[in-house]
């Protein structure tokens, strides 16, 4: 009788990420070890180190991996070709949602991530530069002529994923994390507010 065929690579790196969320959740970034996680993916620490350098690449990939399918989701929200002030609500609770459908796994990554310093600080200000670009790039074409719009709108667009990710901790200190689409009202104010005033400073 031939063996089974062996997992593809994709599986195992899948697999491997899942590991990193569960075990973290448990015990905390610091107490997890390559081995923990190896043994929950069931597979061996050679095969975690065919896929990441180490216990910290591992979580950042976790965490692009989670801030991705947000900003896909916030993406599949907006239609170009609507105003967004009529999108602005479905666009926040899409990606609120997206974050509440697993609450381990967002108390993993906006608190752990922190547990990389610098280096994670870098990852996460790098999700949060493309959360803000997506902004920009859908209020610009409303822009009126003036001589500061862009980098005033780049600012504020920063701001409003800051005021948004402080609602998200906040939400996580009060065990809340899967009833984060109730947040959708005030935080799409919120966004409606700050770019309303950045462009009337523009008018």
């Amino acid at each position: 009788m031939s063996a089974l065929p062996a997992p593809p690579a994709a599986e195992h790196r899948q697999r491997l990420l899942d590991a990193m969320s569960q075990v973290v959740a448990r015990k905390g970034y610091a107490e997890t070890t390559i081995a923990d996680v190896a043994a929950e993916a069931r597979v061996s620490k050679r095969t975690f180190y065919e896929h990441f350098g180490n216990k910290a690449a591992c979580l950042i990939a976790l965490y692009l991996a989670a801030s991705d399918q947000a900003l896909a989701a916030l993406r599949a929200a907006i239609d170009p070709a609507r105003d967004w002030h009529e999108q602005v609500e479905d666009a926040v609770q899409a990606y609120l949602s997206t974050l509440a459908c697993n609450p381990p796994l967002v108390r993993t990554l906006v608190l752990e991530i922190l547990h990389l310093g610098a280096e994670g600080l870098k990852v996460r200000r790098r999700i949060n530069q493309d959360i803000a670009r997506f902004i920009v790039d859908v209020v610009r074409p409303r822009l009126p002529d003036c001589d500061r719009p862009p980098a005033l709108l780049e600012t504020m667009a920063v701001a409003i994923v800051g005021g948004i990710d402080e609602l998200i901790v906040q939400a996580i200190e009060d065990d809340r994390v899967e009833h984060l689409a109730e947040l959708t009202r005030p935080a799409a104010h919120f966004v409606r507010a700050v770019i309303d005033g950045t462009l009337g400073a523009c008018g």
